[in-house]
């Protein structure tokens, strides 16, 4: 692995892994009041788009990074919707 491609990863790693904290909470509380409709679906569109670019381009770091944040976020959006 060249330097270019771990630092992609690391960066995608530590981005991706930022919803973690948040979808743990939503699923544990099912309190979502204070988190933005707009926000999550925003986040959950644009991941559909890269995940789209990734495929287009062959670039796996963006396919799998994103899809991840993609399961994080409509997890989210999901309980949002769900215990409004």
């Amino acid at each position: 692995m060249d330097f270019i491609t771990a630092i992609g990863l690391i960066a995608a790693t530590l981005t991706t892994g930022s919803a973690l904290p948040q979808t743990i909470k939503v699923i544990k509380t099912k309190k979502t009041n204070d988190l933005s409709l707009l926000m999550y679906s925003m986040v959950v569109a644009g991941a559909l788009l890269w995940i789209t670019y990734g495929l287009l381009i062959e670039n796996i770091v963006l396919i799998a990074a994103n899809s991840v944040a993609l399961f994080f976020n409509l997890t989210i959006l999901s309980f949002k919707l769900r215990y409004k």
